[in-house]
Formats: structure tokens, sequence, C-alpha cells
């Protein structure tokens, strides 16, 4: 959806660079050839409904086709597809209404939250060896490789701002950590510097390429829950750090989020027991599990919240039904 709203974008393209409609669809179904999604959103002062299916034209260059678009404000519906004019005129319906400046006025407040949508996980080989790697960046940066790229673009107040609440937390994190700053070597590339303690009173002072895993990324973690956005997807944050500083994760970003104003809305992916024996409240959690018929979500059973609610952590009540029921036949291998 991200990507279907964003400059450059639209139905096609987002379908395209996903393999096509085939990786789409959910490998179970079998003869409903349609992808569908519906979505419900709500901010202080409205809620919506979006609705979007489509599906191949299955002729000529197999182009996407809409079969339905529908937006919903406080129950009233403001947008219906197909229309008469896409009647009229077929060709219409390979593109959505959503990705039209002139035709998603009544809903745009849809399209601008969905084109602030940002991915993150940070891989730090791609930062720390860019040079020696030499590879394209991906568009829109899911994977870090042009994190200081976005640092040097930021506006040098906001930066040192941003960084000093970064270091702060930092200090407490990774032992001895002293300082974190932005510099420009000889040939103007960007760096991070962080200086340590050390024997050596002018000693101690490490770029990004020298910096462990974690610390890569708790920085990469706290730089986007400041910056300005509708909705951060966050997968797996607890990858190379400690398990302590996983446990705090939840309240390191409801910490940073008291400076980002523009901060909406947070989603994280995570197996993680220590990130999850928190006082998360149960009803924020979503469940996923495998099945026969592929992946099915919900929401934690009344049950499930009662026991939360008793004292039990979401890891104690919700990560064991993850686990396959056959999971001990693996030593047998």
């Amino acid at each position: 959806m991200s990507d279907l709203c964003k400059d450059g974008g639209g139905l096609q393209k987002a379908v395209n660079d996903r393999g096509g409609i085939t990786k789409l669809r959910c490998l179970q179904a079998r003869n409903d050839t349609e992808v569908s999604i519906t979505l419900n959103l709500s901010d202080d002062a409205d809620e919506w409904i979006y609705e979007l299916v489509f599906k191949a034209s299955g002729r000529g260059k197999q182009l996407i086709n809409v079969v339905r678009e529908r937006a919903i404000k406080n129950g009233i519906e403001v947008l219906a597809r197909p229309n008469d004019r896409d009647q009229a005129d077929s060709i219409q319906l390979t593109q959505t209404y959503l990705e039209q400046i002139l035709a998603n006025q009544i809903f745009r407040p849809i399209a601008i939250f969905f084109s602030s949508i940002t991915y993150l996980h940070i891989v730090p080989q791609l930062l720390k060896f860019a040079k020696e790697i030499g590879i394209n960046k991906i568009e829109d940066d899911p994977f870090g490789q042009g994190f200081l790229d976005r640092l040097a673009n930021t506006q040098n107040r906001t930066r040192e701002a941003w960084l000093k609440k970064i270091q702060a937390g930092l200090s407490i994190a990774v032992p001895q950590f002293k300082e974190l700053r932005f510099e420009r070597d000889e040939s103007g590339q960007p760096h991070l510097e962080a200086r340590y303690e050390h024997w050596r009173p002018n000693a101690g002072w490490q770029k990004e390429d020298q910096f462990s895993d974690g610390t890569l990324r708790l920085i990469g973690l706290m730089w986007s829950l400041l910056e300005k956005r509708q909705l951060l997807l966050l997968e797996e944050p607890e990858l190379s750090l400690n398990s302590e500083i996983v446990r705090y994760i939840p309240e390191v970003i409801e910490n940073t989020l008291r400076g980002a104003r523009n901060q909406k809305q947070i989603i994280i992916t995570t197996h993680s027991t220590p990130l999850l024996s928190n006082n998360i409240d149960g009803n924020d959690i979503i469940l996923f599990l495998a099945s026969e018929n592929g992946t099915t979500a919900r929401s934690p059973t009344e049950d499930e919240l009662d026991a939360m609610r008793a004292g039990f952590s979401p890891a104690e009540i919700m990560l064991p039904l993850t686990s396959p029921s056959n999971i001990k036949r693996i030593t047998e291998i």
C-alpha cells in the first residue's frame, strides 16, 4: 500500500516489483484469482475503511485490473468503483483512485498515511562495508545502506539534538560509551563517530565500521523513532542486542517518542522472549499461527487477556502458541 501511494509508484509497479500477482496471492488460494485488501483506519477526528480488490487481466500484457475500490468515511461511502467512467473506459481500471492526486481528494488522508510508512530492518554489514560490497542501494533503503546519508541530509540543529538523545540512551546500554558525533572525512563522506572511555584521555574515537552490530542497530532504531512518519514497521529489533537491552526496547520506544510529535504508530514483528516479557497490553498483540491452509492472524482470547491481566507476560502466554508441535523431533535429524 505504501508503494502504491508513493511518488513514482502505483498499482502496476507495486505488484510487478513483488514478482507479479502470483507472488501476492495466498498459496492456499485455489479458484479465487483476486487479491483483496480491507483496511480500517482512524485518527482523532475520522474513521475510514478502504477496500481494494484486484486481479490480473488474463490477456495481453497481464495488466493488473481493479475489481473493486471503495472508501468509507465515518460510515458514508465516498468512493465506489467500478463507476460509469470505468465502464466507458476500462483502461482506467489499471489504476486506483488512491494513487491519483486528481481522484483521491475526498479520501487523501488515506494516501498521505500510506505514503508516510517506513519499513526498517538495518543490516549492519551493509552499512559498515557499503564500498567493499558495492551493491546498489534498494529504493527507500529498508536495510540502512544510506543511513549516513539520511543523517547528512538532516538539518544540523535537528541532527545534533537527536544525536544527543541517542547518546543518552547508548551511554546506559553500551559499556564505556561516552559520546556520539557526526563528522565528514576529507573527501566529504559522512561518518558517525563514537568515543569510549579509555586510559588515554584523547583516544577512543571509533567510526561506524568499528561499531558492534548491536550498537548500529540501536542507533538506527532510535533515529527512526525520531523521524517524521505516520507508521514505522520494525522487523525483529532484538537482533544483535544483549537480552537485557532487548527487555527495555518497549520503554526505549516510549521514551524516544516523547521527542517525536509526528510519530503515530509502530508495528513490530518479534519472537523475542525478553522483549515480550514486558507489561505490554495484550490488546496490542496479534498472533500469527501457521496451519495447513496458510497463516491465520488473531488477537488474544479473553482467557489469554485475563492471564496477562493477572500478571503473566505475553512471552509466557502467547509465545508458546507459536512453537511447532513437533519441534523436538529436530534433534533426531
